[in-house]
């Protein structure tokens, strides 16, 4: 809050309005391995003022988990810059992850990586600029089947005040962007033509037709998996009323599903989607074993609202949507009633306990000017069909979340241990002896340690005064996994194939592919692999493949585009980068005489490449026999 407002003797709800949102920044956290040394790195972003940070893992040099941050020397540290969001992805197709930095109403900056652990700024001649619009998050994928990766960035609105949140629904908010990879890391704006920015399309009355949301989180996923990339939002209601409140839903989660030419219908109510809330953060896996992607979307949460307003309501949870065969969703929160979930921005979905299902994770806290809610750090672990509970032994004795008032969040495995860590980032801490408030008891497994933080002290109705309590800067949290449960994985990383060998159709990153993964005599797990998700923020790209105790299991890959290729017998503790390989065991128009040619000619030329060797290919030339025969 600024001293301005603190100074003042009485603050008030016009106060709040006239407040700027996100004052002390919007940091994000990335996690990758930008100098190919074989572990992961974070690149963190710090808001206005402050150098962002890339971290280089020492994993490999010293055998143990600890950072040197070499920004500056990388040309990344982007230090006049109020950064918020970041992505990655091989954007050139070149063997290494060049990073877009996304900035507070001024423009978003891309970084070439150079291949050398230094980077160079490319920001005008690539056009991914956008003036001073303010970015929130961003994704890539390619989205037009080219084999390029493409760009979509989420956009909210100025943040010098806060009257999109509490009182003008549409008028100041700015449309989301998609960006075409058009070669040689130059990028055409298609929004408009593309069909995104048409957010209101199917959607009940009342919003203008083109009108922006305020979009938290953007991805690019394959959510009907059809092979190719499809886009979906997380929008805020914030503090506008909704319709059942005699106001106007605008908070969505929205879903543009993809011809395949990178044209997009907006299939947001028409597949069940059509729940107002304060969307946040998103994640995506196969949550009840079915078959079909699930998607997650952080929220509010009724420990935050019912601070504030002294009631609680359905809509602010959390909640998780089950996808049915014909493409639909249901709120499987509406099945089981309300979770009474804290406050959520940045989500994943992992199998962190490595027992064969995909689990869900979320951080987040916010200042709502009077107050801020944090959350403990959320963990809830799948029982394999789609029904969570909270873990909170996973986090205990770890970071004090409740005193973080944390943004962005990512997950890989730091530690090269073959389990799930968290990454998660703060832009201001409360740490003792700055008291905190037990939030009201309103049921469900999070009150026993549900709190804020009073910034303010209420006087009266409407009316605070500053609690004088001053913040410090926030934190960097990583947690490392033990692995003391005695279950197992394998690490799956993808090869796109463009460039490689003559029918490559695959960026080189794989984004945009669905990872099945099938432990022996278990069920199937599927998990997207995505060029940006979260909030602000980029998970790894590798998939880490939970066996429970079986040795062995199954991998499965739709790649964009629609192939399918398998490998049986992935051992428990094997790392594996599992090529493209351009012939698809379901295709119905390859013989089988045709279909091994094609196999044995895409490995031949994988070999040559040196994107193979001799016994990974015989492994795959074998599963590729057995999946068209099975």
């Amino acid at each position: 809050m600024p001293q301005a407002v603190k100074a003042q003797p009485v603050y008030t709800f016009p106060d709040i309005f006239a407040s700027p949102l996100k004052s002390r920044g919007a940091p994000g956290v990335a996690v990758l391995d930008f100098d190919l040394d074989g572990d992961e790195d974070l690149y963190v972003t710090n808001g206005p003022g402050r150098s962002n940070a890339l971290y280089a893992n020492q994993l490999v040099e010293s055998g143990a988990v600890s950072f040197l941050d070499v920004a500056l020397g990388a040309g990344v540290d982007a230090t006049d810059q109020d950064s918020t969001g970041v992505c990655y992805g091989d954007l050139d197709n070149d063997g290494d992850a060049d990073l877009l930095v996304l900035g507070n109403a001024e423009a978003d900056r891309l970084f070439e990586n150079l291949g050398d652990g230094t980077f160079q700024e490319i920001t005008g001649p690539s056009g991914v600029g956008g003036g001073g619009l303010t970015s929130s998050s961003c994704s890539v994928g390619d989205v037009d089947g080219d084999g390029l990766l493409d760009i979509a960035i989420g956009h909210t609105f100025n943040w010098d005040n806060q009257i999109p949140i509490f009182l003008e629904p549409f008028a100041l908010n700015q449309s989301n962007r998609l960006l075409r990879n058009t070669g040689g890391l130059v990028f055409q704006d298609i929004s408009a033509a593309s069909g995104i920015t048409a957010v209101h399309a199917g959607l009940p009355p009342g919003a203008p037709p083109n009108a922006g949301t305020i979009t938290w989180a953007i991805t690019l996923v394959d959510i009907d998996q059809d092979g190719d990339l499809d886009l979906v939002h997380a929008d805020d209601q914030a503090a506008v009323p909704a319709s059942f409140q005699g106001g106007i839903d605008r908070g969505y989660l929205q879903v543009f599903l993809n011809d395949g030419s990178g044209a997009f219908t907006n299939a947001t109510y028409s597949h069940g989607l059509g729940l107002p809330g304060s969307w946040m953060g998103l994640a995506f896996a196969d949550l009840d074993g079915d078959g079909r992607l699930d998607l997650f979307g952080s929220n509010t949460g009724n420990h935050a609202v019912v601070v504030f307003t002294g009631m609680a309501f359905n809509l602010a949870d959390s909640r998780w949507f089950l996808q049915q065969a014909a493409g639909s969703f249901v709120d499987a929160n509406a099945l089981g009633g309300t979770f009474n979930t804290p406050f959520g921005w940045g989500a994943a979905a992992a199998d962190y306990d490595n027992d064969g299902d995909a689990d869900l994770m979320m951080h987040g806290g916010l200042d709502f000017g009077p107050f801020v809610q944090s959350t403990p750090g959320v963990i809830l672990a799948n029982d394999g069909a789609g029904t969570f509970h909270r873990d909170a032994v996973a986090l205990a004795g770890s970071t004090d979340h409740n005193r973080r008032n944390v943004h962005g969040m990512a997950v890989g495995d730091l530690d090269g241990n073959g389990f799930t860590d968290i990454v998660s980032v703060a832009n201001f801490d409360y740490p003792a002896p700055i008291p905190v408030l037990p939030s009201p008891m309103i049921g469900g497994e999070f009150d026993a340690d549900a709190v804020f933080l009073p910034t303010f002290l209420p006087i009266a109705p409407g009316a605070w005064v500053w609690s004088g309590l001053e913040p410090p800067d926030g934190t960097l949290s990583v947690e490392l996994s033990d692995g003391a449960n005695g279950n197992s994985s394998a690490g799956i990383r993808l090869l796109g194939a463009v460039g490689l060998i003559p029918d490559g159709e695959v960026n080189r990153d794989g984004i945009g592919a669905v990872v099945g993964c099938t432990p022996h005599q278990g069920n199937t797990a599927l998990y997207p692999v995505l060029g940006g998700s979260s909030y602000a923020s980029q998970s790894s790209l590798e998939v880490l493949c939970g066996l429970g105790d079986a040795p062995h299991g199954t991998v499965e890959i739709l790649w964009p585009g629609g192939t399918r290729n398998r490998l049986y017998n992935v051992h428990a503790g094997e790392r594996l980068t599992l090529p493209e390989i351009p012939c698809s065991f379901e295709d119905p128009s390859l013989g089988r005489p045709q279909y091994i040619a094609c196999v044995r000619d895409a490995l031949d030329g994988l070999l040559a490449a040196g994107a193979v060797d001799e016994p990974l290919a015989g492994r795959l030339m074998g599963s590729a026999v057995r999946a068209f025969e099975d």
